[in-house]
């Protein structure tokens, strides 16, 4: 699979204000499809339906696309791109399928799962085509992979296509039980060429199709890249995103939002900093980009230790306030 072109140059721009501005806005919950979905749809200028999980997530003018989010944890302070050139599972492509007899031979299985799984995905590419008559289905999925922080992002798009078992083999994967753990079966399906895993199709806890895909290199002009919180610009500057609220109150009260000005008053501030409040409600919009020297920012992070940089620019604000 190649990753595929999904943004202009502007759009990609827009894209990450809008991310940062939805990150800002979730004040350290947890990412959620509908989310991205959102930012997504705005950045391209598309209506957005809500993300489904039983339909299609985008559905415009031929455009058919699935988006899968995963989290990747237990980084330990490596970046992002580090998975890049990797191949990572994504916990379930969809849920629609069955497995009537697990005792039957895996080869056999496998072929019904993907006929099932390329059912699906004919009766999406028909939907697509229903709404937009006289276009050829351009049918996606989507992949953003993010990490706890949510501060680094990573988005690519593929041909959604369905799997030839012709291409595959499949072996059954039995657990035994191990003390609280109930016994399971899977499916492993391997690439005849490769000899590398690419679906795991689970028996137990709920049937799923578990796929493998591979992640971009960094250099993939089709991979793009987000940094939305605490974003190194130099050797001696960082920058945060807030809302636009929030930056209008700090210019405000700060009186600029000038490198010098700011990190000068996060410096004075920070120093008698007692627990403020908490943060005000927010609604999506573009981010606002502010820098400050690489001390002061270890000054905002340690004085205010909220759970994004919006949290703790709000609490910078209200110390300000009470300051006078």
């Amino acid at each position: 699979m190649q990753a595929l072109n999904a943004f202009t140059e502007k759009q990609a721009e827009t894209a990450k204000f809008l991310l940062a501005g939805q990150v800002a806005m979730m004040m350290g919950r947890k990412l959620e499809e509908g989310d991205w979905s959102k930012v997504y749809c705005i950045a391209k200028g598309i209506p957005d339906a809500g993300w489904s999980n039983l339909h299609i997530d985008v559905n415009f003018n031929g455009l058919g696309l699935e988006m899968k989010l995963l989290r990747v944890a237990g980084l330990n302070g490596r970046p992002l791109k580090s998975v890049c050139g990797t191949s990572l599972m994504h916990p379930a492509a969809t849920r629609s399928i069955r497995i009537d007899d697990t005792k039957m031979k895996a080869g056999a299985v496998m072929a019904d799962v993907f006929k099932q799984y390329g059912d699906l995905i004919d009766q999406r590419t028909a939907r697509v085509k229903a709404a937009a008559p006289g276009r050829e289905p351009d049918m996606r999925i989507g992949w953003l992979i993010w990490e706890d922080n949510l501060a680094e992002f990573l988005y690519f798009e593929e041909q959604m296509s369905k799997p030839n078992a012709k291409d595959f083999f499949a072996e059954w994967n039995e657990t035994p039980a191990r003390g609280v753990r109930k016994a399971s079966k899977s499916l492993w399906i391997y690439d005849k060429k490769t000899k590398q895993k690419r679906y795991s199709v689970t028996t137990s806890a709920g049937i799923k199709i578990q796929p493998y895909f591979d992640v971009p290199v960094p250099t993939d002009r089709n991979l793009y890249y987000f940094r939305v919180q605490s974003e190194p610009v130099g050797e001696d500057r960082v920058q945060i995103w807030v809302s636009r609220a929030t930056a209008g109150d700090i210019r405000s009260l700060v009186g600029s939002l000038e490198v010098g000005e700011i990190s000068q008053a996060i410096i004075e501030a920070a120093a008698v900093a007692e627990p403020v409040s908490q943060p005000l409600t927010l609604v999506l919009e573009r981010a606002e980009p502010i820098q400050m020297t690489r001390g002061a920012f270890d000054a905002f992070k340690a004085a205010w230790g909220g759970v994004s940089d919006e949290h703790r620019a709000q609490l910078f604000v209200q110390t300000l306030r009470i300051r006078g």
